[in-house]
């Protein structure tokens, strides 16, 4: 037993020393590819030939970055990584329904994309916490809404704001208007199945509500830095 008590330690021990320099490389490194890019590459057989473009914040337009706060997490610029309101409405649901639902922060989905797996489980879940945790401690947050915004999908086979903005409007990131910005936020729920243009019916409400949630968000001040995404007139 002490044997076997000394191998665990010993494995936590590298677990925890690979991953903090893992979180910390990406601090300053390119997220080039994910575990999602390359799992939905052998789903689709090598069929769908992934699209992804690394760009910095600075070259992602500030309505994209208003868009996805808004639509995703409006407490992104305030909580520690987690919004533990929906945290508890999680674990009300499952109470009732026994069904892991989510209520992932930017942090989280950001944690999740780069690190783990899409699949929900518990484990998954643990570590999604673990990773959440260490990016928010080593990164900031325009660290976390940047590497968010160049890794997610955001398309069938689109990852990030770059390869999103080529594909679905022929332009650059820095470029995308609000209606484009909003309608990009609007299909992240389910990127492979909705369409940012032409949108549906569906779409096009979640458009509006989104534009008036930037609207009544107004400026988004990431406190670290005092960098502030400017109000939209």
């Amino acid at each position: 037993m002490k044997k076997v008590f000394r191998v665990l330690i010993k494995t936590c021990l590298w677990f925890f020393t690979l991953s903090v320099l893992w979180v910390v490389t990406y601090k300053w490194m390119d997220v080039r590819t994910t575990p999602l890019m390359w799992i939905r590459h052998i789903q689709s057989e090598g069929e769908i030939h992934n699209k992804h473009q690394w760009v910095p914040l600075k070259k992602i337009s500030k309505n994209l970055q208003l868009a996805v706060i808004c639509s995703e997490d409006q407490k992104f610029v305030s909580h520690n990584g987690f919004d533990t309101k929906a945290i508890k409405r999680v674990i009300e649901k499952y109470s009732s329904e026994k069904r892991i639902r989510g209520a992932s922060t930017i942090s989280q989905q950001t944690a999740k994309n780069v690190f783990l797996w899409p699949r929900r489980s518990w484990i998954r879940k643990g570590l999604e916490v673990y990773f959440t945790f260490l990016i928010e401690t080593f990164w900031s947050k325009e660290r976390i809404l940047e590497v968010y915004l160049n890794s997610i999908e955001m398309g069938n086979g689109i990852y990030g704001a770059e390869a999103a903005s080529q594909f679905w409007y022929s332009k650059t990131a820095e470029n995308l208007t609000e209606d484009q910005a909003a309608a990009i936020a609007a299909i992240l729920p389910n990127p492979r199945k909705y369409l940012a243009d032409p949108p549906s019916n569906y779409i096009q409400k979640r458009k509006k509500w989104i534009r008036k949630q930037m609207y009544n968000y107004g400026s988004v001040v990431f406190k670290k830095k005092n960098t502030t995404i400017p109000k939209l007139k």
